[in-house]
């Protein structure tokens, strides 16, 4: 009986391997899958702002798409959202489907439309369905990819009303004479970049003027002024940067324009945008909590949106009051040799843009996560830089405010008011997703 019985225990064994489920995706699968889409903005040089447009939809498209399955829990932002159409889809419709699966093609079937260089998603679309197959479960994938495009035909008309398509149509951008306003830096002397965003049709907020900010420091070259003291303590900083200050700025450069010049030839250097950086703490954040997938969804949606508002209300002023960067009146006023830590982003100084996404981010993000959430940020260590620790999201954007002085790219009121018109913008983006779906 002996061989009997190992022969029983032995089929036990293989049928309980065999039948012993798949571990569900989580939180890990769709911050991968974004990290793809981030990658190829990398690659195509995407701006701040353009770069927070894309993620917002990109992460809509999965919200809405989860919605579908949990509507209780993540109701569809459709009649909230101007301009979102209804998405009424019977899932029953479509056979079998797989809710976690839905929100990663989700992921990368936006970003195959609306990036630049999407197509090149498409290769990690063929895995899954490769994957799936192997599987014996080609019938699911398929049934769940017609879901998500069902899904995104709905977005696609909301994306295409956003006035991103007119950009190239308005009158052509000119630097305004003087001294006050800002003029293209060294060196590349790039043309400033998308000076009508503000045209951009918001996320949550009203219009891009809902948050103003007070106007900056005008512009008086007198030593008591109150420009000139900022100005004079741009450089006074930057004479007297300590090597922590220094790498605190370096750290928080995510400048995706930076140009290398060595004797006439000029290099490109490929940086993450801020709003790339907050996309990756989020994510740190939701694998740290161990998010449900659908959880890690909702939190993408929230500061995607949030960045996307704070990028078009920042745009709003920066054209608005135009202003003077520091390399520039520096160069002027005080030092024609003097040159910035970081290199001076192309569109105009005030109010900081990092400030603004930063703290609105970090406010979406506390709501989500708790005011004392500690984390270890690696999203630059791809760059050659070390991870940092952070005590909470507020501490990290505290930090990434104060580099733009540290760097010499920025004047404290610009940093000041940003974080105002930030805070402004994250209450808005909190309230709009959970208080008023709780009404």
């Amino acid at each position: 009986m002996r061989p009997v019985v190992v022969v029983i225990i032995w089929l036990c064994a293989a049928v309980s391997a065999h039948a012993r489920p798949e571990p569900p995706m989580g939180a890990t699968d769709y911050v991968q899958a974004l990290k793809k889409v981030t990658d190829i903005m990398l690659a195509d040089v995407t701006s701040p702002v353009a770069a927070s447009r894309y993620y917002a939809y990109i992460n809509l498209t999965a919200y809405e798409t989860q919605s579908l399955y949990d509507a209780a829990t993540y109701p569809s932002l459709s009649g909230r959202l101007k301009g979102l159409s209804p998405i009424v889809l019977d899932r029953a419709a479509f056979g079998p489907t797989d809710a976690q699966l839905a929100a990663i093609l989700a992921v990368f079937k936006s970003g195959e439309k609306l990036l630049p260089s999407g197509y090149l998603l498409k290769k990690h679309v063929d895995s899954l369905a490769v994957l799936y197959e192997k599987k014996q479960q080609t019938a699911l994938f398929q049934n769940t990819l017609q879901l998500v495009e069902a899904v995104w035909k709905p977005v696609l008309g909301y994306v295409r009303a956003d006035g991103f398509s007119k950009l190239n149509n308005l009158k052509r951008y000119t630097p305004k004479v003087g001294d006050a306003y800002w003029q293209p830096t060294p060196p590349a002397f790039m043309a400033p970049v998308e000076p009508n965003w503000n045209t951009i049709r918001p996320f949550a907020l009203d219009s891009a003027q809902q948050f103003k900010v007070a106007p900056p420091a005008p512009y008086d070259t007198a030593r008591t002024s109150s420009f000139y003291q900022q100005l004079r303590e741009v450089y006074e900083v930057s004479q007297k940067a300590t090597k922590k200050q220094r790498h605190i700025a370096q750290y928080w450069d995510c400048n995706p324009f930076a140009v290398q010049q060595i004797g006439h030839v000029e290099f490109g250097l490929k940086k993450i945008s801020p709003g790339g950086h907050w996309i990756g703490i989020t994510g740190i954040a939701c694998r740290k909590q161990h998010f449900s997938l659908a959880q890690t969804v909702h939190a993408h949606a929230m500061v995607s949106i949030a960045l996307a508002d704070a990028f078009i209300a920042c745009w709003d002023e920066k054209y608005r009051s135009n202003r003077v960067r520091p390399e520039t009146a520096i160069k002027k006023l005080i030092d024609p040799r003097w040159q910035p830590l970081l290199q001076t982003p192309p569109f105009p100084e005030y109010v900081s843009g990092h400030s603004v996404a930063s703290t609105a981010a970090a406010r979406v993000l506390t709501q989500l996560f708790g005011d004392n959430f500690s984390f270890t940020d690696d999203t630059e260590v791809e760059f050659n830089l070390p991870t940092r620790k952070f005590k909470s999201f507020h501490a990290a954007a505290e930090e990434a405010c104060i580099s733009r002085l540290y760097g010499g790219i920025h004047y404290r009121d610009a940093i000041v008011n940003g974080q105002q018109q930030g805070e402004l913008v994250g209450n808005w983006v909190v309230r709009f997703f959970l208080v008023k779906s709780e009404e």
